[in-house]
C-alpha cells in the first residue's frame, strides 16, 4: 500500500525540506495523528468520569433498561462519546493517508497518555510494573518510528 499525504489526486512532486516533513510524514498527517490521539484520550477521560459518578453498575435482565438509561443520560458519557467519535474521525483520515503498519503504532500514544492522565488527573495508583510496561511501549514506538 502506498503512503498518501495529500488529499488531492495531483501527481506526486519531489518533496523539499520546506514542505514540512518529519520522519517521512507530512506535518498535516502528524497533526491528524495527534488530534486523534488527544481527542481519544479526552473522550476516554470523560467516559471514565461519567461512569465513575454512577458507581459500579450491575447488569441483569431486571436492571438493563435502567442501566442503559443512566448511561445514555449522563452528560459526561454523551460528550465523552462525541469527543471520542471526533478523534475516530481524525484517525480514519489518518488511515486513508498511511499504511496501517505505519499508522497503528501511533495508537500506542493513547496508552501512554491515558496512563499519565489516569495517574495525574484521576489519581489512580501506579505501580512499577505498570510504569515499566508503558516504558516498553515507548521503546517499541521509537523502534517502529525509526524503521
Amino acid at each position: 500500500m502506498q503512503q498518501v499525504d495529500n488529499i488531492s489526486a495531483a501527481p506526486a512532486r519531489e518533496k523539499s525540506p520546506a514542505t514540512g516533513r518529519i520522519g517521512g510524514l507530512s506535518l498535516s498527517t502528524i497533526a491528524l495523528i495527534l488530534a486523534a490521539t488527544v481527542l481519544g484520550v479526552a473522550g476516554q477521560m470523560m467516559l471514565k468520569s461519567g461512569m465513575g459518578q454512577m458507581g459500579p453498575l450491575g447488569l441483569s435482565v431486571g436492571t438493563l433498561s435502567g442501566t442503559i438509561w443512566r448511561i445514555m443520560t449522563s452528560p459526561y458519557v454523551v460528550f465523552g462519546l462525541l469527543i471520542y467519535g471526533l478523534g475516530t474521525f481524525f484517525w480514519l483520515i489518518t488511515l486513508s493517508r498511511l499504511e496501517l503498519s505505519v499508522a497503528y503504532p501511533f495508537a500506542s500514544l493513547q496508552h501512554v497518555l491515558i496512563f499519565l492522565a489516569a495517574w495525574l488527573i484521576l489519581h489512580e495508583q501506579v505501580n512499577p510494573l505498570r510504569a515499566a510496561g508503558i516504558g516498553v511501549l515507548c521503546i517499541g514506538m521509537l523502534l517502529i518510528a525509526r524503521s
